[in-house]
């Protein structure tokens, strides 16, 4: 159906106070981080009762001006130092904040929610002025419910930062103190002089990320409290619910792709480098702070192993994640940028790759801006094939989701795996 999106006002929100004007040194995960925004809906249905003042655009300026003072670089805009290198000019500019209406219920949308590039252009604003750190769109649907899109630059924050900020920003918006202030202090990450990257880093070599664009399918995969129960029942006790998933997960890929039993096939992991580095950088510390960790194991290992051997082979790549192997992670991204080799599309290898991404444990739906809880917070679009986040639900009893991309063809027999083995 084709659903139309009205823009009714558009405005810069700045600071409600004066904020430090500086340019933000970045880290080397910050400057070789997706040049793209990190862009996510959440779905707020209508009141059932109480809706007078049902997400009022001012209430959320407000609040949104007052975050702005505490996550200052959201409101400076893209730049480079006098070398050349990137960087936040923090001059207190603003976020970009929208109101819109559509003419579409929520349960046109959410009953059966897909990220798509349609959902983007309709809940996402456009990046508009250039370099623009943080952009923000509120819908209101003809059923009374509530669209919030958020886009947040990937050079600035990592997810962990991110919900962070609608943590802070939601808190405000229900006349809350913020507990935990961001630490913007990037210096725990400098690299060391000279750089020494001694250690294997494959996950961010372009020999595996030298694929090419191909066509796929979004599918939004629903692990009930009973599966995820029997995915658990068959790994070792104590195995975490991201193991256990991304296991299965990987072992369906396999199934479907049909990959050759002697054949390798690689997952990578997304680590949360914070309390893995010594002295650890703080818990809200607002950058990037994820490294990534490639696992590899022949296809016949996968699928002929007890899924517990995977999950395992999973559980062994993130344990270890130290401070050693971080610090040499950022000498290496230093390194491999200055000879302008990460410059390019990380394009996972063609069907023998996983890239899965972990929200578990993340306040993902603590987003209560006075009108309740979001039904659901998700990715707007995909970005590749092979490509996965494995999301906690609105209500813990309901189980986990997992939103993928996939090769069309592979789908019906990716599915009858998930679901049925």
């Amino acid at each position: 159906m084709e659903i139309k999106v009205e823009v009714v006002e558009s405005m810069l929100v700045v600071p409600s106070e004066e904020t430090p004007r500086l340019g933000l040194w970045l880290s080397n995960f910050d400057v070789t981080a997706s040049m793209t925004y990190t862009s996510l809906v959440y779905y707020y249905p209508a009141p059932t009762i109480g809706g007078e003042g049902f997400f009022s655009p001012e209430r959320l300026r407000a609040a949104l001006a007052k975050a702005l003072v505490l996550f200052y670089p959201l409101a400076g805009r893209l730049g480079m130092d006098e070398g050349g290198r990137l960087q936040i000019d923090c001059r207190g500019e603003g976020a970009l904040f929208l109101v819109a209406t559509a003419d579409c219920a929520g349960e046109d949308i959410f009953k059966n929610y897909m990220p798509s590039p349609n959902i983007k252009r309709m809940f996402i604003p456009a990046a508009d002025p250039t370099g623009i750190m943080s952009m923000f769109q509120v819908t209101f649907l003809k059923c009374g419910g509530v669209v919030l899109g958020t886009g947040i630059h990937h050079v600035l924050m990592d997810g962990t930062g991110a919900f962070h900020f609608i943590q802070t920003w939601s808190g405000l918006a229900r006349g809350q103190a913020c507990p935990c202030p961001p630490s913007h202090d990037r210096t725990l990450l400098r690299g060391r002089s000279p750089p020494r990257a001694d250690l294997d880093h494959r996950a961010y070599s372009s020999a595996y990320l030298n694929g090419v664009p191909r066509p796929w399918a979004t599918l939004v995969c629903s692990v009930s409290p009973k599966l995820l129960a029997h995915l658990k029942s068959r790994c070792k006790p104590g195995v975490s619910n991201y193991g256990a998933v991304t296991a299965h997960l990987w072992r369906c890929v396999c199934v479907a792709r049909g990959l050759a039993p002697g054949s390798d096939t690689h997952l990578r992991v997304t680590v949360n480098a914070r309390h893995r580095m010594c002295p650890p950088v703080p818990r809200h510390f607002s950058g990037n702070a994820i490294v990534r960790e490639l696992v590899t194991i022949k296809v016949a290992d996968v699928l002929a192993q007890p899924l517990g051997y995977v999950a395992d082979t999973v559980r062994k790549a993130v344990d270890g994640v130290d401070d050693a192997w971080v610090r040499s992670v950022i000498d290496y991204l230093g390194i491999e940028s200055d000879k302008g080799s990460l410059h390019q599309p990380w394009l996972l290898q063609a069907e023998s790759d996983l890239l899965v991404t972990s929200w578990l444990g993340l306040p993902v739906y603590d987003a209560d801006f006075g009108w309740g809880t979001p039904q659901l917070v998700a990715p707007v679009q995909m970005f590749g094939t092979g490509g996965a986040y494995v999301s906690p639900r609105a209500a813990r009893e309901d189980g986990i989701l997992v939103f993928f991309a996939l090769e069309p063809k592979y789908v019906e027999c990716f599915e009858d795996a998930f679901y049925n083995h």
